[in-house]
């Protein structure tokens, strides 16, 4: 790999790395992909930042074969074109965290001491100390909503500030977060417990749309929401409602495009930003050297750690990759969303058993909205042990004739108070859940909408449950309803048309008592 294109404004230190390598780099800052890729055909890797790699530029390039992100999101770039292509991706994860987090400190500042509206005030020539009064941000708490990189930065940089931080991460174990000087809890008493609340989860299925009127409803008074995450993760509307209210501060750095223009957020965010939170010489310069520094690991010794869109071996099926997910995303819910996951031990059976460890980025994925279940197995170990989750694959009986299937089991807090199994395979091309703990046999796919009850059994139980979907005006595609083999328990599960809705999933609870009630939809 000899020719590199850098079509961005990234630090100097990446070309130099690179032509010390002897390889051929060409940085134009500020120029138009398509463009370039007819002014240099051989190209053969490229690093960006922000550009916008669709599958109309990956074709402009016929030589490619890596494409580098300068930084941790790749949302910008059609990763599974460029599989499909034989083009690797590679991203640099925590090049940007510091920088991010010193960026939600200094808003955080700029809030309490109204640094912006004071500047244009007093070179307008005013004086207005009354109308500037600030408050401190010493004694208060700092509710920090993801802990990875960059949320456990947030927390060690608050350290001076003599606050309390809350924390929630469904993943991270209570060891870790005395570590880091964070309680962990809910995500409804992070929101209710906090003074300012700091996101830092990546925008998912999972994770769009999940700081909604429920959860800021319950902020204080006064209370700040800080984003420098992803726009899609907040309701705008809903802030801009409970604004109205309780006259919560909003301060923003990020949008749903990277572009001039009228923001949506201007009449509700207090500070506003131009996405600068990766924006510093030192988070430019790691970023490059990281980016210089993996590209020749890959062409130069093969490392390819830091791929996030790595193909599986040419004799696994992706299918079972889909259900490993699938049934890990199914147990969390089974579990609790909000719950910590402390432990996963998983069976492989069959001929599954040989690429256990392709199946641990999809598993974590569904387990964790904010982890990517295109990530390379290494980075999912490393995020699990970040965390202090265990994992565990057993050995597996080839004579118990489960042929070639999935079982994963969830065991939740530091007492393993909580835990559930369920168990996969793939049955004439469908994907089915055949067990889920003591429950046997029940081949359902898991794909689409569910909802899922266990109860003490008894008459009339169904009835209400399936009574209490129509209501809702939703129709029941299928119905599994085992009994336990020894206990007196029974399992529903419901194909719906669409998801039930968590109003009609609570007063199902209530009415008949069960155990274990969710909702799931899966794509």
């Amino acid at each position: 790999m000899k020719h590199v294109l850098i079509p961005t404004k990234l630090n100097a230190v990446a070309k130099e790395i690179l032509e010390d390598r002897d390889m051929t780099v060409i940085q134009e800052p500020d120029g138009d992909l398509l463009e370039l890729a007819q002014q240099y055909p051989e190209t053969e890797a490229l690093i960006v930042r922000s550009n916008k790699v669709s599958q109309e530029v990956i074709d402009a390039f016929p030589k490619l074969r890596l494409i580098v992100r300068a930084g941790s999101g790749y949302n910008t770039i059609d990763t599974k074109y460029a599989r499909r292509q034989k083009i690797d991706v590679m991203n640099t994860p925590g090049a940007n965290a510091n920088a991010v987090a010193e960026e939600v400190i200094a808003l955080i500042l700029a809030y309490c001491r109204h640094v912006c509206p004071a500047d244009r005030s007093v070179r307008e020539g005013l004086w207005e100390k009354k109308k500037f009064m600030g408050r401190e941000l010493a004694e208060k708490t700092v509710g920090i909503v993801g802990l990875g990189n960059i949320g456990q930065l947030v927390a060690r940089r608050l350290e001076g500030f003599d606050v309390k931080v809350l924390g929630y991460d469904p993943l991270l174990s209570n060891r870790r977060a005395e570590e880091l000087g964070i309680g962990l809890v809910s995500l409804p008493e992070l929101f209710s417990r906090s003074d300012y609340v700091t996101l830092h989860v990546p925008e998912t299925d999972e994770t769009r749309g999940m700081v909604n009127k429920d959860l800021l409803s319950l902020m204080k008074p006064g209370a700040v929401l800080v984003n420098c995450a992803r726009a899609g993760v907040v309701v705008e509307d809903d802030i801009r409602a409970v604004k109205a209210e309780k006259n919560i501060g909003f301060v923003n750095d990020v949008y749903p495009s990277d572009a001039a223009g009228d923001k949506s957020v201007a009449d509700i965010a207090d500070v506003m930003l131009p996405h600068l939170g990766a924006s510093t010489v030192e988070a430019n310069t790691n970023a490059a050297r990281r980016a210089a520094e993996q590209l020749v690991a890959y062409a130069e010794r093969g490392v390819t750690k830091f791929v996030v869109n790595k193909q599986v071996p040419d004799d696994l099926d992706v299918a079972y990759q889909e259900l490993a997910y699938d049934i890990a995303l199914l147990a969390r819910h089974y579990l609790g969303t909000h719950t910590r996951v402390r432990r996963i031990e998983c069976s492989f059976y069959g001929e599954l058993k040989r690429f256990a460890k392709w199946f641990l980025s999809p598993i974590v994925a569904g387990i964790s909205a904010d982890f990517d279940a295109l990530s390379e197995p290494q980075e999912a170990e490393d995020y699990l042990n970040d965390r202090k989750v265990d994992f565990e694959v057993r050995d597996t009986d080839s004579e118990k004739g489960y042929g070639n299937s999935i079982t994963i089991d969830l065991l939740e807090g530091e007492e393993l108070i909580r835990q559930v199994s369920v168990r996969g395979t793939i049955t004439e091309g469908k994907l089915m859940v055949s067990r889920i703990n003591n429950f046997e046999d029940l081949y359902f796919d898991p794909r689409g909408a569910s909802l899922i009850v266990v109860y003490e059994d008894r008459p009339g139980v169904l009835a209400k449950i399936t009574g209490a979907v129509a209501d809702s005006g939703i129709n029941i595609d299928d119905i599994r309803a085992p009994h336990e083999h020894s206990g007196s328990r029974s399992l529903a599960v419901l194909k719906t048309n669409r998801r039930v809705a968590e109003e009609m999933v609570s007063r199902i609870k209530t009415e008949v008592g069960a155990e274990v009630v969710f909702s799931v939809s899966i794509p």
